[in-house]
């Protein structure tokens, strides 16, 4: 703080200019419970000082206290702020026009010099004022001692019966004779109301502090919040509350309400492992599984993450909770069977023209208010019409699903980009017991592939070469394939899928071999399937791929999708609030990449995961199909794999080349996602560099940080718990670890979520594309029977009748139309700067480059795709690859990479 000049007014000193502290300061707003914060003379924020030197004015003499004004913003929700707090009217009327419903009090960020103890707060209430559009201000005035010091931030005390949403307080010091200067608290929180609970709420400046530069004042408040915000894992958890907790999958299951419906307990065993969610509290089965907790209507989620009215109304829980829970039986009650399948190709394309008549429902209105782009009303009428949009796939070209080169494209540019994989060596060799599941080598043969390359070299050349790839989902699905077999309505096959890269940079796929086990009723069954000229092998190979289609689509939703972003995603999140202060600079760094995503995975554990949700009605699994999502974390998931370039090198996609952009050489040049992707990662790592090493520039800084250490350690021995012995974590020890993990965690929550969630419509919403579902067997798994006789007299009306059902395939359309939105709120990658980083030149300058890097990606992007070259970005009837694209308008686009997994 720049030091009080001789004769100035002394109104004039609080308000000062500093440099930063070594460790620079962060982001973020800093909702807090009941406790007080410090800003630094030095610091890069503004600062009130309330301190006087010996001056020579006698104005300086006279004034023993300072009048400061502040004015706290109150944010209007889509209700009214009456009815958003929900208030009996009349009491709180009285309390606002008596000033009495908000209390304000300044916190000093120093300690009384002759106590050693914190100094009191500085207390006004704050009476309502001018409303200006959807916000109303709250106005007070303090009298400040001379000696008071820093105000590191404002205890708030909501005296309304109801909650309200704080957008920012205000402090200004100004007198008649000065030009006001004034101090911005960012708050964006919701305050609970005094009759929920007593507790202050505290914000704080937006200045951040590594733990060892806490200023005196705020030391024991720091660690006290943190407690208050860990909670003490007992009760159930109220919908105010701001604990963040953990607990086992174990609401899944529905047995209280259907015995059918019980599952197992994902996480915390061998058998099933699993990341850890937040706890709710609720209590547990008393009638069927005393290991399940209880559902209900209300799951909690801490209040501020979850959607509020503060969030647009183009999409909020309530939309989509109701979509699910209304539209989708209305769906079923209009369609009346569940088994029935799409009985021509026209009658699927009718669903983008003529629509499904959805039954009457609280009168006209009421499904166009839950999907205004999927629901019109029928003219004249009193129903409502579900008509889907066009997906973009089918707009452009309403075969290209049939297409062999579409079929491979998409796996280096679609929906999935994450399974695809370099054959290493031949031939190929399951790694499960073959006691049990039959012998391991593949039915592929060498023979098979050079016939289908049509000799240009043999297989041990082509794998020498880097030019034979695969889909192989055999191992994770075979020993689900006779479990899922029982089960009414489906079928299931492990899969193996090879492809041979071009000379043209294309994939061309040679074979498909589906496999089941041996059982007590016949041995091991396996055959493989080619692309064929005669009519019956054509229609063989149409039927096998799509069951690898559906095999895909699980492996997306399942594995790619909900468990290594939505999922993982959540103990960082959880061990974030309860590990790092809100006035950490890590916690300021990782705090936008985390909005939303623990109420999204809330109200997926309500309707899309649950038993008899929308994945166990709709995917080939059905009600296994979490626990397959079990296994693939306990074999396949590793942090240390989820960079995007560990996670191409991994899959053979890429080698290490010091002297490649990105130090990566890719294995097939052409690979639009891992580009794309490569670019937004590099352009991530730069901006988190830029940033940590602002705050630790000596390693020492980040071993002695015992918050960043508790957190990473709880990450990895809570959160994760059930991998906490992996050799793998890594440790936070040096500025590249500390660089490479944060990178790691903010690309999994924008970019790698962004790109296996906002083109589901588009390549999905046409379900025999990517049908999540194969209901019956291949034709030739009984030659002998009447279904292969059928098949032969009418192999479409086979192929129709294995894909989804009329339910399956509009409930998934619907959903995937949901998801596949951006809402009009949506805050993406790079874009805008946060409050608190505006003011230190450091940081300001790294975003600024970061904003400026990824508008240059967008470019980059673009002329990539004009690129006639590039046969696998698009083409004629093509759905151009842009899913890496950072920015969107609202809406279904295919593109725009959004902060954090916010649907």
């Amino acid at each position: 703080m720049l030091t009080p000049q001789l004769n100035r007014h002394a109104s004039s000193l609080l308000f000062c200019h500093g440099g930063p502290l070594p460790s620079g300061y962060g982001e973020r707003p800093g909702p807090v419970l009941v406790r007080s914060k410090k800003t630094s003379k030095r610091c890069g924020v503004r600062s009130i000082r309330c301190a006087f030197t010996e001056v020579r004015s006698s104005q300086a003499e006279t004034d023993a206290v300072l009048a400061i004004k502040a004015v706290a913003t109150v944010k209007v929700t889509v209700g009214g702020l009456l009815s958003n707090l929900g208030l009996p009217r009349g009491i709180d009327d009285v309390k606002d026009l008596l000033g009495k419903t908000l209390l304000l009090e300044l916190v000093s960020t120093e300690l009384d010099p002759k106590t050693g103890l914190e100094k009191e707060t500085v207390k006004a209430y704050a009476k309502k004022g001018k409303q200006h559009g959807d916000k109303i201000e709250y106005e007070a005035t303090f009298k400040v001692p001379k000696d008071f010091g820093d105000i590191g931030g404002v205890f708030v005390v909501n005296e309304h019966r109801k909650e309200m949403f704080l957008e920012e307080i205000k402090l200004d010091a100004s007198d008649h004779n000065v030009t006001a200067t004034t101090l911005t608290i960012t708050c964006k929180s919701w305050v609970h109301s005094k009759s929920d609970n007593t507790d202050k709420r505290l914000f704080f400046v937006n200045k951040s502090y590594l733990p060892a530069q806490t200023p005196a004042g705020l030391r024991r408040l720091r660690e006290e919040e943190l407690e208050v915000i860990r909670g003490d894992g007992q009760g159930e958890r109220k919908a105010f509350e701001r604990i963040y907790d953990y607990d086992v999958y174990n609401d899944l299951g529905d047995p209280d309400h259907d015995v059918s419906k019980t599952r197992h307990v994902l996480g915390g065993s061998k058998e099933f492992p699993y990341p850890r969610r937040c706890r709710t509290g609720r209590p547990r089965s008393k009638k069927a599984d005393p290991e399940s907790e209880t559902r209900s209507s209300f799951v909690y989620v801490p209040r501020d993450e979850a959607f509020s009215e503060v969030k647009s109304a183009t999409f909020s829980s309530k939309t989509l909770q109701l979509a699910l829970r209304a539209a989708i039986p209305s769906i079923q009650t209009a369609i009346i069977d569940a088994k029935l399948g799409f009985p021509h190709f026209t009658a699927i394309d009718s669903l983008f023209g003529d629509g499904l008549t959805l039954p009457q429902r609280q009168g006209v209105g009421f499904f166009r208010g839950l999907l205004p782009r999927l629901v019109n009303a029928i003219s004249g009428g009193t129903q409502e019409l579900l008509r889907f949009d066009t997906p973009a796939m089918i707009e452009r070209d309403k075969f290209s699903w049939l297409r062999d080169e579409e079929f491979a494209r998409q796996t280096l540019a679609g929906v999935n980009p994450y399974a695809i994989e370099l054959i290493k060596e031949f031939p190929l060799v399951s790694k499960l017991d073959p006691e049990v599941y039959g012998p391991p080598e593949s039915a592929i043969t060498e023979e098979m592939i050079e016939e289908e390359i049509k000799g240009v070299m043999s297989v041990q050349e082509a794998i020498e070469n880097k030019r034979l790839f695969m889909l192989d989902y055999h191992d994770l699905l075979l020993p689900y394939v006779h479990k899922v077999r029982k089960l009414e309505g489906t079928t299931l096959y492990g899969s193996r899928t090879i492809f041979f890269l071009t000379n043209d940079g294309t994939l061309r796929p040679l074979a498909i071999e589906l496999t089941i086990p041996p059982s007590a009723t016949g041995p091991q069954w396996k055959q493989v399937f080619r692309p064929c000229r005669d009519a019956t092998g054509a229609w063989l190979w149409r039927h096998a791929k799509s069951h690898v289609r559906a095999h895909d689509s699980c492996h997306h939703e399942l594995i790619s999708h909900w468990l290594r972003t939505h999922c993982c995603v959540e103990p960082y999140i959880i061990a974030a609030h309860r590990q790092l202060s809100e006035m950490h600079p890590i916690y300021r760094l990782l705090h936008p990449h985390f909005r939303y995503n623990m109420e999204i995975n809330a109200l997926a554990r309500q309707a899309l995961i649950s038993g008899g949700g929308i994945i166990e009605i709709s995917f080939s699994p059905l009600k296994y199909s979490m626990e397959i999502s079990s296994v693939a974390y306990d074999q396949l998931w590793r942090f240390d794999m989820e960079a995007l370039p560990a996670d191409l090198i991994r899959r053979g996609m890429a080698v290490e080349d010091p002297t490649a952009e990105h130090g990566l050489r890719l294995t097939v040049d052409d690979y639009p996602f891992a580009n794309d992707g490569l670019l937004i990662w590099s352009a991530i790592r730069q901006w988190v560099e830029d940033y940590v090493s602002h705050y630790y520039p000596d390693p020492s800084y980040i071993t002695d940080d015992y918050e960043l250490q508790r957190w990473w350690d709880e990450v990895r021995t809570v959160g994760h718990g059930d991998k906490k012995d992996e050799p793998w974590w890594p440790k936070l020890n040096t500025l590249e670890s500390l660089i490479h993990a944060l990178t790691t965690i903010i690309w999994v929550a924008s970019a790698h979520h962004a790109a296996v969630n906002f083109g589901q419509y588009d390549f999905g919403g046409y379900f025999p594309n990517r049908p999540s579902i194969a209901r019956t067997n291949m034709p030739t798994e009984d030659a002998q029977k009447e279904s292969f006789v059928r098949f032969l007299r009418k192999p479409e009306v086979s192929l129709l009748q294995s894909l989804p059902s009329q339910i399956q395939a509009t409930v998934v359309m619907a959903v995937l139309n949901l998801l596949s939105n951006h809402s009009v709120d949506e805050e993406y990658l790079g874009s805008e700067l946060e409050a608190a980083w505006v003011k230190d030149p450091v940081i300001q300058r790294a975003y600024e480059r970061f904003n400026g890097r990824i508008r240059e990606i967008e470019g980059i992007i673009d002329s990539r795709n004009s690129d006639p070259k590039l046969k696998n970005r698009g083409g004629a009837g093509v759905v151009t690859y842009e899913l890496m694209k950072p920015f969107s308008k609202p809406g279904v686009t295919g593109m725009g990479i959004p902060n954090s997994i916010s649907i």
